[in-house]
């Protein structure tokens, strides 16, 4: 497992826009799936990760289908639902359904297998569309576990809800707790017109699950960009049309 460093001052300030059309994309009968990063990709690439994040997959998967067992090890896991559910089942035992405004946490540690399935059950045909993230814990060989919370619209709405975090700082927040000391998750849905402003972190990786906003400095970011700044922070989002972001923010790099 790549060790994590902790930031210092020879990082080089940047911002690196990657737009939703430049993503890897998968296309089956049952997935569409869209990859920020070159991890799992096949040849291997270059592009594995930014800070301690190694995957921003957007997927889309249609109902009564999903993915069947498969194994995951060290690694923090956090699926974030934007439309209909998702039903978890993990061979620790755990069992759930994922839905918008519900996080879900997946420590993968020593060894877990799971599922993921659409759950036609609560939604009929609706397809299941969400955004996963992985992020590399602090060290390998945790015990497996899994967490769910589900936060009120309100929260949400017009200002950056933290949704999970492994900082000492939130460890009395209601966020999911991930093993990761350096790095949380915060997520904001905006109206037309709001203005939330980015936090102070050497590394942040901001994904437009939906909607528009200006991004100042860069202009517009729509569904589906992602934008990677290294020692740059305090940037002002507008919203353009209602939009969802999510955005990591990070202490650490993969050394």
């Amino acid at each position: 497992m790549t060790e994590i460093a902790r930031h210092s001052r020879r990082t080089t300030s940047g911002v690196v826009v990657r737009r939703a059309a430049q993503r890897h994309e998968a296309r089956l009968d049952w997935l569409h799936g869209r990859q920020s990063f070159d991890t799992g990709v096949a040849p291997f690439g270059a592009d594995t990760h930014h800070g301690v994040l190694v995957v921003n997959n957007e997927d889309t998967v249609r109902p009564g289908t999903g993915f069947d067992t498969h194994p995951h090890q060290d690694m923090e896991i956090v699926t974030w639902v934007l439309e209909g559910s998702l039903v978890h089942q993990d061979s620790e035992g755990h069992s759930g359904v994922v839905y918008p405004n519900l996080a879900q946490r997946m420590t993968a540690g020593t060894g877990i297998l799971h599922s993921e399935k659409n759950d036609v059950r609560a939604e009929g045909t609706v397809p299941v569309h969400f955004v996963q993230m992985w992020v590399v814990p602090d060290e390998p060989g945790l015990d497996p576990g899994y967490q769910q919370l589900d936060l009120p619209e309100r929260e949400l709405a017009g200002r950056f809800a933290t949704v999970a975090s492994g900082m000492a700082r939130h460890a009395d927040s209601s966020a999911i707790r991930i093993a990761n000391r350096y790095a949380a998750l915060h997520v904001a849905r905006l109206a037309p017109g709001e203005q939330v402003r980015l936090m102070d972190a050497p590394f942040l990786h901001l994904f437009t699950a939906r909607g528009a906003v200006d991004f100042e400095g860069v202009g517009r970011v729509g569904t589906g960009d992602a934008v990677r700044l290294t020692a740059e922070s305090g940037q002002r989002l507008t919203a353009l049309e209602p939009a969802e972001v999510l955005v990591w923010e990070m202490h650490a790099d993969l050394g």
